[in-house]
């Protein structure tokens, strides 16, 4: 239920780094939300967050969020292999849902919660941030306008700036369902038409211990889409410059090109050359206000009674393009989207 000041409440699983993002703008940042409970698995940890943030209570299982009359949403940021229960527990119990990214790491396990989503009429809204990152929703709203007439060509950079732990490859299900679904996501939003075919080429230039957990570490991943447009994402786990972030559409009457964001534009230039400022290495740093923007449009969508800007379509769409450029690396050939069904 809203409260008297229009605030929604707010219960939240998992006060992990992400789930402490969460708290702190929810707590903080979000004048809309009001957090009363969090959960975690460490109960250390969500007292630690409790303590930090002011949030009311530590619940003692998610099921005492899930079960309390006065939460209105749930915002789930525990490990990936919980979000399917978390989702279908909260919308059994007739809660909104905002979800870090991924909902599952197989389709037949989002197919299975999205359809309780819609069974039970809440919201579901994925955290696919980037979509909500200033530059990047320019670009959208540029080529929505039509300002670069028909896309022709779509260029998407994605690098890391430290290479994740093995303890997180090990779970994560690769780089394409833990870092490229990033730039899956951002492939279709951008451009506003869905991708049919990929074709991924791979190799372990970063780290071996990656290699010997049989993933790839740097990859090239090529899009055709429906509308006939053509794309590549390049990923790294690891520029030590910084976190590259950049995007690129080109098409019939012009380009829009969102390059990185650094701590300052300052430029030196001496007599022994030129410096700038490199791009940010930490990525909350750089995706500090989208976090903010992504839970200010959640819960604007649930005052609003509408639909959120990102489904769980769009959360499951690009777990298909990820599962085909795992297949497409295995078996060096380009695959369709078709080829990928739930098992």
């Amino acid at each position: 239920m809203m409260n008297s000041m229009q605030q929604t409440n707010l219960g939240l699983i998992g006060a992990g780094r992400i789930g402490r993002l969460h708290a702190e703008n929810l707590a903080r940042r979000i004048p809309a939300a009001n957090l009363l409970m969090v959960h975690d698995v460490v109960v250390e940890k969500a007292e630690k967050c409790a303590a930090d943030f002011q949030i009311p209570m530590v619940a003692p299982d998610p099921e005492a969020i899930f079960d309390s009359p006065e939460i209105d949403a749930v915002a789930i940021c525990s490990s990936s292999d919980t979000h399917v229960e978390f989702i279908i527990e909260a919308a059994q119990a007739g809660k909104h849902i905002f979800c870090e990214k991924p909902i599952a790491l197989d389709l037949a396990s989002i197919d299975r919660a999205l359809a309780v989503v819609e069974q039970n009429r809440v919201k579901l809204q994925v955290g696919f941030n980037r979509r909500f990152h200033a530059n990047f929703k320019e670009v959208r709203d540029q080529v929505a306008a039509g300002k670069i007439g028909r896309p022709h060509l779509v260029r998407i950079t994605s690098r890391d700036s430290v290479p994740p732990p093995i303890s997180y490859v090990k779970v994560s299900g690769g780089i394409f369902l833990d870092m490229t679904i990033h730039d899956f996501d951002m492939a279709r939003y951008v451009i506003g038409h869905e991708v049919e075919e990929v074709f991924a080429v791979g190799a372990v230039l970063v780290d071996p211990a990656i290699g010997a957990m049989g993933d790839v570490d740097t990859v090239i991943i090529t899009l055709r889409y429906a509308n006939g447009a053509i794309g590549a994402i390049d990923n790294s786990r690891e520029a030590v410059y910084g976190y590259d972030q950049r995007v690129e559409v080109f098409g019939s009457k012009g380009v829009v090109i969102a390059n990185n964001n650094r701590p300052h534009n300052v430029n030196l230039h001496a007599k022994d050359g030129a410096t700038t400022a490199p791009p940010h290495f930490n990525v909350l740093d750089l995706y500090r206000d989208s976090y903010i923007a992504e839970l200010k449009s959640f819960l604007e969508a649930l005052r609003q009674d509408a639909e959120p800007l990102v489904t769980g379509l769009d959360g499951r769409q690009p777990l298909v393009m990820g599962l085909a450029a795992a297949q497409s690396i295995r078996e060096r050939r380009p695959v369709k989207l078709s080829e990928i069904k739930p098992s």
